[in-house]
């Protein structure tokens, strides 16, 4: 396991606590999504397990805790996460939790317990995860990661000495992703940086899942409807099949680029610079005030993904209001 380039300082500081002898009882990571927080704190947890680091503090990779780390069968690490993508976790996962580190660790080195997203416990078991802060066991560090620090309750927040992985130069990101997968034209690495909003692993992730081809071909489906060329029920049945939050991130950056386009903005300030002449030239004549609606519309429909709404009803409500916006032109 690697370090991340951007993670250096970070580790800096975590390599202190070891040296210190000062490990945290409970550290809560937070930043962007894409900026490699759970590979930080797995570098970490596999640090504190392991028994011969080299001189930077990193694990040696060869000792039997290492081995049993790298397997997932290390007793002393335990990965606390949603059951199902989306799901919260539950009030169960912690009271099983409880009772695990209720025994003492079965190694002499530290014991791990590392919660991924710590936002996504739902109130019954952030109240039942407070206890294990509040009193905490023998030999138990405790690392939280989160992309909405916000969301977490401040009874446990408060508890937690806290990290913050820093934003990343965009010179050092286009570097980076170049050497990740040289396939990358420069020609895209801009609009990659954009879409993933300079997060690195996440713009990675889209190159690598040629994200930027679907865009363009749902961007394609939303101008047919604003020409009046396809109908919304057929574009969001077609839709369906796509991951929602993508979509509806694809959706409120065309909105919000439009808005600025209607402001004269300059293609370094949008989503989508690749996309600046066709989003000046759809911003004419469009009405500010629906705009503004159409983009709180994504907004509250971003918070309904979460329930459970038919996918396809509400994507024709967007589209339906995207195309009678075009039609009062």
């Amino acid at each position: 396991m690697k370090l991340l380039p951007w993670q250096q300082q970070n580790w800096a500081q975590l390599h202190h606590y070891i040296i210190q002898q000062r490990i945290p009882q409970a550290l809560l990571i937070t930043g962007k999504k894409g900026y490699g927080k759970q590979q930080l704190a797995r570098q970490f947890a596999h640090s504190l397990l392991c028994g011969h680091l080299d001189n930077d503090g990193l694990a040696c990779g060869n000792c039997t805790s290492c081995l049993l780390f790298a397997a997932g069968t290390h007793p002393d690490f335990i990965a606390i996460q949603p059951e199902e993508t989306g799901k919260p976790i539950t009030v169960d996962q912690i009271r099983t939790l409880i009772t695990r580190i209720s025994l003492k660790p079965q190694f002499e080195k530290s014991r791990i317990v590392l919660v991924n997203p710590a936002d996504a416990m739902n109130i019954q078991a952030a109240n039942a995860f407070l206890k294990s802060l509040e009193e905490p066991t023998e030999r138990t560090v405790i690392l939280l990661i989160s992309n909405q620090p916000a969301k977490l309750p401040a009874t446990i927040a408060s508890r937690c000495q806290k990290m913050a992985i820093a934003p990343v130069g965009q010179e050092q990101l286009s570097a980076w992703l170049s050497q990740q997968n040289p396939n990358i034209s420069p020609a895209d690495l801009p609009v990659l940086l954009a879409l993933a909003q300079n997060a690195p692993l996440l713009a990675l992730e889209y190159a690598n899942q040629g994200a930027l081809q679907l865009r363009n071909s749902c961007f394609k489906a939303w101008l047919d409807i604003a020409k009046q060329q396809t109908h919304p029920v057929i574009v969001a049945e077609s839709w369906l099949a796509l991951p929602e939050p993508q979509l509806l991130f694809w959706l409120s950056s065309w909105v919000m680029d439009l808005i600025r386009c209607a402001y004269q903005a300059q293609p370094g300030n949008l989503f989508n610079p690749d996309l600046n002449e066709t989003l000046h030239s759809l911003a004419q004549g469009l009405a500010l005030k629906k705009l503004y609606g159409l983009y709180d519309l994504l907004l509250v429909s971003r918070q309904r993904l979460e329930t459970t709404i038919n996918k396809q009803i509400l994507f024709e409500e967007i589209l339906t209001y995207w195309s009678q916006l075009n039609q009062s032109k």
